[in-house]
């Protein structure tokens, strides 16, 4: 079950916020629809991401989805241990299999995210 502290985009994107620094991942779902995760193209450390718009791929057994940035930002940090083990994400979605870390240009867009429970219940509806 999501922490309360995360907010949810209907791309099934998660976000944290913790003083100035934004961490995006994947929700639980949206590992569980991908299947096995065998590669994530995340990008590098001063790249600026753009809220609705892409930054990377995660690509499964399944499928190769776009990531749409749930809010937009500058790329602060980014998760290597992705490199060697993308299945990090399929093993702990909201923590060791985090994507990247932001510092976000306007907070103010947290508000177009979900809740936990409204994510669950967009979730439900699918």
């Amino acid at each position: 079950m999501p922490k309360p502290e995360l907010k949810f985009s209907r791309d099934h994107l998660w976000v944290r916020v913790k003083d100035d620094t934004a961490t995006i991942g994947i929700s639980d779902y949206a590992q569980e629809e991908l299947g096995e995760i065998v590669f994530a193209e995340i990008p590098e450390i001063s790249d600026e991401i753009d809220k609705g718009e892409s930054f990377g791929e995660i690509e499964s057994t399944k499928t190769v989805t776009e990531l749409l940035a749930p809010i937009s930002g500058t790329v602060t940090e980014i998760n290597r241990n992705l490199e060697n083990n993308p299945a990090l994400i399929n093993e702990d979605p909201y923590g060791s299999g985090w994507l990247i870390e932001i510092e976000p240009l306007d907070l103010e867009e947290l508000g177009d995210l979900m809740s936990p429970e409204e994510y669950d219940s967009y979730i439900e509806e699918k």
